[in-house]
């Protein structure tokens, strides 16, 4: 997972089991965020459609902007106003390009996870240096 600010510098990068639910995986991102500053909008796609989740991220002063499902039972918590800026979700999908270039991120060759994030932290690094 990566948190990206509005320029697409990756602010904390962090990895986890694939089984586990992307919506527990957020506010640890958050929390390792590289500077102090956290965003006030978060925008994510639909796995991030939980009312507890937009709960704790309102106490956090996080807006949460991401679609609801369409199998939603409870009455929706957004309008469309703010749906219009998760139009600009491509600015994150382009760091998650970013760092397919770097090979060694996209194909996993290391056994030990620890060895990967690290690779991953460096990716995001040179990606900042370069852009700076």
């Amino acid at each position: 997972m990566v948190l990206s600010d509005a320029t697409g510098l990756p602010l904390s990068i962090d990895i986890a089991s694939a089984s586990c639910a992307e919506v527990n995986l957020i506010e640890p991102l958050l929390d390792s965020a590289a500077t102090a500053c956290v965003p006030s909008r978060l925008i994510y796609d639909k796995a991030a459609d939980c009312d507890t989740l937009r709960d704790r991220l309102a106490e956090r002063e996080i807006d949460l902007i991401s679609p609801h499902r369409k199998n939603r039972v409870r009455r929706k918590k957004q309008d469309g106003r703010k749906l219009r800026r998760y139009r600009r979700r491509w600015k994150i999908e382009r760091t998650v390009s970013w760092l397919h270039d770097f090979r060694r991120l996209l194909v996993r060759h290391e056994f030990y996870s620890s060895i990967y994030h690290g690779f991953a932290k460096l990716a995001c690094l040179v990606m900042t240096v370069r852009r700076l």
